[in-house]
Order: C-alpha cells, then sequence, then structure tokens
C-alpha cells in the first residue's frame, strides 16, 4: 500500500522519521510514534505489526521522499564501469548528509536494539549491492584490478564509502562535503580501476 494512498500510515512514517531525527534513537517505542501520529497503539499496529516493520518502512520512506532513484539514475545510465563507479561513489556520497539523522540513529541504537539493526541492515544490504553491480560492470570490462576478487572489491567499496567513514571525515574531521567526494571519487579510481582503465 503506497504512503500517498494512505494519508494515516505517511503520519506514522513522518512521526518516526522525525522522532529518530530528534536524537532519542534508543527512546523511540511505538507508543511514541503512535503519540507523535496521533493515533493509538492499536491503530499503529494495523498499520505496522512489529517495529522491525516501521522502521524499515521509515528508512525506505526516506528513500521515496527523497528520490534515491533519481540520484542514482547517472551512475545506472553510465556508458563505462568507471564512468559508473564515480557516478555511484558520488550519488551515495551525497545522499549520506541527506540521511545521516535517521542513519546516526540506527547505528546507535542497532547494537541493542535487534529491530533497529534489521532496519540498518536492510539498508546497508541495498548499499553493498549497489557496490556489487558497480564492480561486476567493472570486472565485465575488463577494468578491475588483478588483486581483488568481485567479492573483495565490493566489500572494500562498501566500507570506503560507510556511512562512518562519511561521519569520521566530515563531522569529525571537518572536511568539506566537496572535498570528501572528490577524494573519496578518486581513492575509488586508483583502489579499484586498472591504470589503463
Amino acid at each position: 500500500m503506497s504512503s500517498e494512498k494512505n494519508p494515516t500510515r505517511e503520519r506514522i512514517l513522518k512521526a518516526a522519521w522525525s522522532l529518530l531525527e530528534s536524537g532519542e534513537g534508543g527512546a523511540v517505542r511505538m507508543s511514541d510514534i503512535a503519540k507523535a501520529s496521533k493515533i493509538s497503539r492499536q491503530a499503529l499496529y494495523l498499520h505496522f505489526p512489529n517495529r522491525a516493520d516501521l522502521l524499515i518502512a521509515t528508512t525506505r520512506y526516506l528513500d521515496e521522499v527523497h528520490d534515491i532513484d533519481g540520484r542514482l539514475t547517472k551512475s545506472r545510465k553510465a556508458g563505462s564501469g568507471s564512468a559508473r563507479l564515480r557516478a555511484w561513489v558520488e550519488a551515495w556520497s551525497e545522499y549520506i548528509p541527506v540521511i545521516y539523522g535517521v542513519a546516526k540513529a540506527l547505528m546507535a541504537m542497532k547494537d541493542d536494539d535487534p529491530e533497529a539493526l534489521a532496519a540498518w541492515n536492510d539498508r546497508m544490504s541495498a548499499v553493498r549491492e549497489g557496490c556489487s553491480a558497480v564492480v561486476a560492470d567493472l570486472k565485465a570490462e575488463g577494468a578491475l584490478v588483478g588483486h581483488l576478487s568481485e567479492e573483495e572489491a565490493a566489500d572494500l567499496l562498501f566500507a570506503l564509502l560507510s556511512v562512518r567513514t562519511w561521519e569520521e571525515l566530515r563531522i569529525e574531521r571537518g572536511w568539506t562535503q566537496a572535498r570528501y567526494v572528490n577524494l573519496m571519487q578518486e581513492t575509488a579510481r586508483r583502489t579499484f580501476l586498472k591504470l589503463n582503465s
């Protein structure tokens, strides 16, 4: 059921999003979300049978609102693996600050909260799939460095582009967003592409 066709569901997702971004991550319970949505807990459970489903739906709702598919168009339509790598790094790097509030809450919660962990893993598996697709293109055109398997290259790209890496460099070390994107693109190019690619 689309959130556009169900205003109550959309109100729930917006409330969950707001509560997660408020920095109260561990305190976000179903009762908190019901109260913020101005509905009963019973009504909330009619839309989302458990908290894991709600948290996953919230992260996917962010992707919908912020048009993740549109953001990935350049990467998906790139004419070469190297162009796709550059576009993928840019798209994901520019998306991290958009979703950082919710990501930060889920990262803080996930070690002690299986439902938050499920939501985190759901979104990170999508990012890992994106990394795998880029690496597969590089491999198919013979541009992937020889000392990395596809699996290793996808793992390494995923780690390079982690939210934690962005957080450390942008928030803790004070890099500008432009500098971060440029250096991630250059690092990815040097790490994954053969010299003649």
